[in-house]
Formats: C-alpha cells, structure tokens, sequence
C-alpha cells in the first residue's frame, strides 16, 4: 500500500465509501482530531509504568480506532464497517470510571496537570479529546452522528480523567515503596558491615574453644566501631581482673587502631606514645591481649582477651582475629 496517492493534493481527502470531502470539514477535524488524542495516548501509554493502567489505556486507543472509522465512512462506508462502538464499550468506560472514584476517592480542588509526565500526558489526551467531541457535536448538526459514538466521546474524557488521576496516585506508591525499599537496602547495608552482636558471639565461642586448648579459663570483650561495649563472655575459673581488662584491652586497640602489644612499643619513654597509659581515665591498656577487627581495610571494632600469660592471651586473641576477619572481607 503507497503511502502517499497525490489525491489529496487539491485539498480533499476520500472516505470510506468512495466520496471526497474538504479536509477543512468538520467530518475531517472529527477524526484528525480523534488522530491527536491518540497520538497523545500514545505518549502517555509509553511513560506509564503501571501494567494495569497501560492495558487499559491501550483498549481504548483500539477503540479510537474504531469511533474515527465510523467518522471517516461516508453513508456506503458505514454499511461496510464490521466493527462499531457499542453500548456495552460505553458500560465499560462507566465501569473504569467508578472503580477509579472508588478507589481515589472525591476531588475537593481542580487538577492541575503535570504532576507526572504520563499524567500530563494523559490530561492533553483528555483536551483533545473534548475537542473532538466539540466537532462531533457540530458534525451532528448537518450529518446525524450514532447516539453511541456521542455518549463514547463524552465518557471517554471522564474516563481518561481518572486514568490521569489513577497514575499520579501509582506513581506517587511507587515512589513510596521505592524510598522504603532504598532505606531498607541500606539498613541491610550498614547491618552488613561493623561488628555486631551475633559475630562477637561466635568470636566469644572460638575464643572458649582456643583457650581450652591451651588450659586457660579467659575473659573476652568486643566493642563496636564507637567503642561501645557489645559483649563480655567470662569463662568459668577467670581472674575477676580480667573482666575490666578485657574491655580495656577491646577498647585500646579501637581507639589507637592497633594491637595494645604495638601500643606498648610507642608507649616507651622517648616514643609518640609514651604516657598513653595515664590518658583516656586509665583504659589504655599497653601489653598484648588486644586487637582490632578490621573489614575491607576498616577497623570496625575491637576485641580483647585476658586470663593467661600476655603471650597466651596474644596466641587466643590472634587465632580468633585471623578466623573472623577472612569472613568480613
């Protein structure tokens, strides 16, 4: 089929049915305009993302289809048409209609359009379309135009009405659902990383198993990445000092960034640490026993054991960190 007959080049245009009119007519601007309610459905159907709202939607451009063939057939053409907007395509628009009102509930203030590109969209479709019926209504007056198709037209306005409204409201739970989404993901996140309760339980329990490996009944301490306390796990028979040490030696090892044995060495008389020992109320702890967890490069927290010699409690505390730290990378 040629896309263009030269027909049309004097200023006429044909209709179904083999007549020829002006396309200045009123017939014409009935389906021209049918033409760019359309074309703006078109748009519209293209930015929506709601699956509902696009099926709809592309029902009734089908059905546009089909009220500009009616237009567009002269008093033959229409005797050949097979397909026409009926009473029950009307019953169903209404029923669109009064399922969106239900749901949206009443307006108490004038729409302005644009609150989303679809919307928008779908308001432009909405003028146009009334501008169509407007030349239906002028079309009626000098060639009867079917009852159905001016009940269609005028429903049809209403029914895109709502669609616009339905979705800025789809638009408005999806932005909703993707902020929460968003704040979940990055609560998951943030959960992801640090040292938490549940990993300070299973370092507490290697610690248990390593020292009785060794014969030694050890305090273990963890704080997180703020050098809040998260645990102290106090075996049976450990020194009572070693609870305040433990968490000390935790502690010293996050706020330093280092071993406590490490902290010890620059704690030396002519060394950047000497006197550390005296500063923080006295909870810098300067022999091993302490280390901190890092997690991609990260300290996290820190971790402290206390109840052996410091080179077993250093042997306890290394075992532990080696274990845990490959598994937070």
């Amino acid at each position: 089929m040629a896309i263009y007959t030269k027909k049309g080049d004097q200023g006429e245009t044909g209709l179904l049915g083999g007549s020829r009119v002006g396309k200045d007519s009123v017939k014409v601007s009935c389906y021209g305009t049918l033409d760019e309610a359309n074309a703006s459905l078109g748009i519209a159907y293209s930015l929506l993302k709601n699956d509902q709202l696009k099926e709809r939607l592309r029902k009734i451009q089908k059905q546009l289809f089909v009220v500009g063939s009616e237009l567009a057939s002269d008093s033959k053409g229409k005797d050949l048409l097979e397909n026409r907007i009926q009473s029950s395509d009307i019953a169903d628009l209404e029923q669109t209609i009064d399922t969106l009102e239900k749901y949206l509930g009443p307006l108490h203030e004038f729409v302005i359009p644009g609150e989303t590109p679809a919307s928008a969209a779908l308001h432009q479709a909405r003028a146009i379309i009334r501008r169509a019926e407007r030349h239906m209504v002028k079309l009626d007056k000098t060639e009867p135009v079917r009852d159905e198709l001016k009940k269609y037209m005028n429903r049809l306005s209403d029914a895109i009405f709502m669609l616009a409204r339905a979705e800025v409201r789809s638009s408005f739970a999806d932005k909703v659902k993707s902020r929460v989404m968003q704040k979940l993901e990055q609560s998951e996140k943030n959960r992801s990383t640090g040292l938490h309760l549940d990993t300070a339980k299973k370092m507490a329990e290697a610690a248990e198993t390593y020292a009785n490996e060794i014969g030694v009944p050890i305090t273990f301490s963890a704080v997180d990445e703020h050098g809040n306390l998260i645990l102290v796990h106090r075996m049976e028979g450990s020194l009572l000092a070693s609870l305040d040490i433990s968490q000390n030696k935790a502690y010293s090892s996050l706020a330093l960034k280092m071993p406590t044995h490490e902290i010890s060495r620059q704690a030396q008389p002519g060394k950047d640490l000497y006197g550390i020992a005296n500063a923080n109320r006295n909870r810098i702890v300067t022999f091993g026993g302490g280390y901190p967890i890092r997690q991609n490069g990260k300290v996290i927290g820190g971790i402290g054991i206390s109840g052996g010699t410091v080179a077993e409690d250093m042997w306890i505390a290394e075992k532990v960190v080696k274990k845990f730290e490959a598994g937070l990378r």
